[in-house]
């Protein structure tokens, strides 16, 4: 080789200088990552400073407010300690605590009297004998009661500006007073203008209550807090005095930012310190929440440009520097060591041009076009030998029809060097004799060294093609039933759809599904349920003509689509068929089964013209014909759309009401018929509905089943029935039980028995007072299931009651079987007693027959006392129902429990 060959730009081609190209690659990126890792490393130092400054500030402002809390605890405590306080007692106190030292922010401490209507002169009178000359309540609403400001420290003039107003009067104070009254704790307002401002310096404020009850003690029951309601202390803040003191002290550099109620708003801002340049520059930003009084604040903080540029660091540039240094001295290095063996590499130019890939057949040829060179793979491919394929005559391998192009290329070649050639597809016989797909280019490398020849690279197109041909049956066809996929029918559709937009010519779109398949799939197995859908995939096929379309969706789910009919009529004759086709017996895992189809229809373009909204009729048309029954037939019609519509609606209000906690229970009382008196109490759920006010259950308990929130509805339910068993127990009826009522969904969820456990555990409810009334219908389930289920319950310490006894099926082995306690008669045998001689029969038999099983009897729905005088006669044990009272919230029910104890229900 001559020495221009080494020239330096020959040198650094790639080809020649990949190795020192590569460590020259490896040495920048290597530089790079640990440029990278620096600033990620000065990222964290900043960031992790920044954290530490942003929870500093969180736990300093709850340390503050905490010691704002008991400040006012101390206030309260002195009421609770001297009975009354004057004002120069209060002004004494206040002076003693010192605020301006020790507690900084707020702007005063006081308090406030509950004044009743009838003290109100009496009352202003005696505060302006005080010295406070000209002391008004303001604003004077309608009462009963007024809560004015009384005593405010310091005397400021300002202070004394809120001395009279009645902080109740407006409603963010008022919601603050009336949680802190109710919890007796501290509590605090929302964001708030202190009417001691001035219209200047309206900065956002809040205050802090604390109740005082008349006696010092907090009444035990929220009732009699309220009625023993002395007063409040308070205290007043203006945030910006409160905040900036503890903000200049910890995190002096931070932009600091406090929402109220924990929403990010213009109005709810409660602080900002205003250090951030622009509203999003910043680098880094955290957010967590203050609790206090019973209240949320959102504390926001964001770094600024004075808070980045004290943490830079110069150490990144100063890695990245040295990093590029190095990289180019080792690039340097390898280039001199690869120059030493340039010569010794180019000898092995003949192997640049051999393929590796299995699928290549690689060929060198001299400048006459005979073979000097084949690959390995020929071997592989083709099944000749490499060293062999030279003495073949290349031209006998062709097939004569596809010599021609294949001999043009490779003269195109020749005058072309260096360049590759367009793909040529030829047919090449291989050892065997078979004709081989292949396709091939040319390229001219006549003065390569090593190569010195054309090279021919062909590929094997005949696994390629039979590997689309499976893609393309995996991607347009079920696997199972070799049935159109959900892809391949919605083409059809679509195209069928486009038709008859343009030709008005009908079509019909049938969507089917199997009844009671998974019943089968559950108890004979997967394969069975196979089987089962490739031999109704085989019938519905025998029922369409072939220009229609039969496709599988999933699971048991089919659709029929009719590409041309005449109408309506024709369409459900086609249903009719399919329906009298599917509806026979098959013998599955030697179990001989039977099955129907309900189908729903839609006509195209009748319906609509959109591929997905029919889609979606036909699914509606088939579910209204399961709901008529099954194995039949239903077209759409707009009324179906308008119910999904309204059943879509009703499930999110439903979802919706949940997640804010709009539901309540109502408890109706359950009497002794021996005693005459209430032994316990059945809670109802009750919807508070935004529009429609209190939604009884029965009017989206169905609903709840049907979408699955029944679990944590009934969870929900059953926590705060346990909850009013302790309320009801503190308020002194320790012998009430509690009913809940579940349903069959509910007691089949695998997590029910440890949902009860953990309800009773955290509640600290005692088993013995739980009462969990189960529907008839749960009898119809697996006894094995039911009996353990039962058991386990019975063992828990719960009284198990049978709901609408002697309705359904209800089986007399299982009753006697079955651990239960308790059986209620349903209200239909109860409401026509005793005018119906039959119905009285029958409520006779269904009591004889309880008590033959050793059950409790109640009897729910009872309105009359000719009722109730026929249930006493007959033996039935309790009672419940309008005839005693309608069901009541907690409040009401306390009351009326009080009222019973003094005299009894009935004589």
């Amino acid at each position: 080789m001559k020495k221009k060959d080494l020239s330096l730009r020959r040198l650094l081609e790639f080809r020649n200088a990949w190795g020192a190209w590569l460590v020259f690659s490896v040495a920048i990126a290597v530089t790079v990552i640990l440029w990278q890792v620096s600033i990620r490393l000065v990222e964290d130092r900043t960031e992790a400073s920044f954290r530490t400054q942003s929870l500093q500030l969180k736990t300093a402002i709850e340390e503050r407010l905490l010691n704002y809390e008991q400040v006012l605890a101390g206030s309260a405590g002195l009421f609770s300690v001297a009975g009354g306080v004057s004002r120069d007692q209060w002004r004494e106190y206040t002076r003693k605590v010192d605020l301006d030292r020790y507690y900084p922010g707020i702007q005063g401490i006081g308090y406030v009297k509950r004044i009743g209507v009838r003290q109100m002169a009496d009352h202003i009178a005696s505060v302006r004998a005080e010295g406070v000359h000209h002391y008004l309540v303001n604003p004077l609403g309608s009462g009963p009661y007024y809560y004015p400001m009384v005593y405010l420290e310091p005397g400021t003039e300002r202070n004394r500006l809120a001395l009279g107003y009645d902080a109740f009067s407006d409603p963010v104070h008022r919601r603050a007073m009336e949680k802190a009254r109710d919890d007796a704790m501290p509590t605090v307002t929302g964001k708030v203008v202190l009417v001691q401002e001035e219209l200047a310096e309206d900065q956002a404020s809040f205050l802090m209550y604390y109740p005082v009850y008349q006696g010092g003690e907090v009444p035990d029951i929220r009732a009699e807090r309220r009625m023993m309601l002395a007063g409040y202390v308070f205290s007043a803040f203006r945030m910006n005095n409160l905040i900036d003191g503890i903000v200049g002290l910890i995190a002096p550099f931070l932009d600091v930012r406090i929402y109220d109620n924990g929403v990010v708003d213009r109005e709810n801002v409660m602080y900002g310190s205003n250090l951030g340049s622009l509203d999003n520059e910043f680098s880094f930003e955290m957010s967590q929440t203050l609790t206090t009084g019973g209240r949320e604040w959102l504390l926001q903080t964001r770094s600024t440009p004075a808070f980045d540029y004290l943490a830079s660091d110069p150490r990144p540039p100063i890695v990245l520097g040295s990093g590029v240094v190095i990289s180019g001295l080792l690039f340097l290095f390898v280039l001199a060591l690869i120059r030493s063996r340039l010569m010794a590499q180019i000898s092995a130019g003949r192997y640049r041009a051999i393929t590796e890939g299995a699928a290549n057949v690689t060929l060198v040829m001299g400048k006459s076009g005979r073979v000097r060179y084949a690959s390995p793979s020929s071997f592989d491919i083709l099944g000749f030998d490499p060293e062999k394929v030279p003495l073949l005559e290349f031209e006998n391998l062709v097939h004569v029809d596809d010599w021609p192009q294949l001999q043009q290329g490779f003269e195109d070649s020749v005058h072309a060097p260096g360049k590759q050639m367009p793909v040529i597809r030829a047919r090449i016989r291989d050892a065997s004799g078979q004709w081989r797909d292949m396709e091939g280019t040319y390229t001219a490398m006549l003065s390569v060294p090593g190569v010195n020849g054309v090279v021919l690279s062909l590929r094997d197109l005949t696994q390629l093609r039979a590997a689309q041909s499976e893609l393309h049956r995996l991607a347009f066809y079920d696997p199972l039933t070799g049935l159109a996929n959900r892809q391949l029918f919605r083409d059809r559709l679509d195209h069928v759809v486009r038709r008859s937009r343009r030709s008005g010519e009908p079509a019909a779109l049938m969507f089917l599904d199997l009844d009671g398949f998974k019943r089968i799939n559950d108890t004979l197995g997967h394969n069975a349920g196979d089987e089962l859908l490739c031999q109704v995939a085989q019938w519905l096929e025998g029922c369409v003509r072939e220009e229609d379309s039969v496709a599988r969706l999933g699971g048991d789910e089919f659709v029929v689509l009719l590409s041309r009919i005449s109408g309506p009529d024709a369409a459900g004759k086609v249903a009719d068929g399919i329906l009298r086709s599917l509806c026979q017996r098959i013998r599955l895992n030697d179990h001989e089964v039977g099955i129907t189809v309900s189908i729903g229809i839609t006509m195209i373009p009748y319906d609509s013209e959109d591929s997905g909204t029919l889609m979606k009729y036909a699914d509606l048309a088939m579910y209204r014909a399961k709901d008529m029954g099954r194995n039949t037939r239903q077209f759409f019609t707009p009324a179906m759309n308008i119910k999904a519509a309204r059943r879509l609606l009703q499930q999110e209000e439903l979802a919706a009401a949940l997640e804010s906690d709009s539901f309540a229970l109502h408890y109706q009382p359950k009497v002794d018929l021996a005693s005459n008196r209430v032994i316990g109490v059945e809670a109802f759920l009750r919807w508070h509905h935004p529009e429609k006010g209190l939604v009884s259950a029965q009017q989206f308990i169905g609903l709840a089943e049907e979408t699955g929130l029944i679990v944590r509805l009934g969870e929900m339910a059953l926590r705060q029935a346990c909850i009013q068993v302790q309320a009801l127990e503190r308020a002194g009826f320790e012998s009430l039980k509690m009913a809940v009522n579940l349903s069959v969904r509910q007691l089949t969820d695998s997590g029910f028995l440890d949902m009860i456990r953990q309800v009773i555990t955290e509640t600290g409810v005692s088993p013995e007072r739980l009462e969990l009334e189960m529907p008839a219908e749960l009898l119809n389930e697996d006894p094995r299931m039911l009996r353990e289920l039962l058991v386990a319950l019975h063992d828990l310490g719960v009284c198990l009651i049978l709901d609408d006894f002697g309705t359904g099926s209800c089986s007399l082995v299982a009753l006697q079987q079955l651990p239960l306690d308790v059986v209620k008669i349903d209200h239909r045998f109860i409401r026509d007693i005793p005018y119906n001689v039959s119905a009285t029969d029958v409520a006779s038999a269904v009591i004889a027959l309880a008590r033959k099983l050793h059950l409790t009897v109640v009897a729910e729905g009872v309105e009359t006392p000719q009722q109730l005088s026929f249930l006493k006669s007959a033996g039935c044990a309790q009672c419940q129902g309008n005839l005693f009272s309608y069901p009541l919230d907690e409040d009401a029910l306390i009351g009326f429990l009080i009222r019973q104890y003094e005299r009894p229900l009935i004589s």
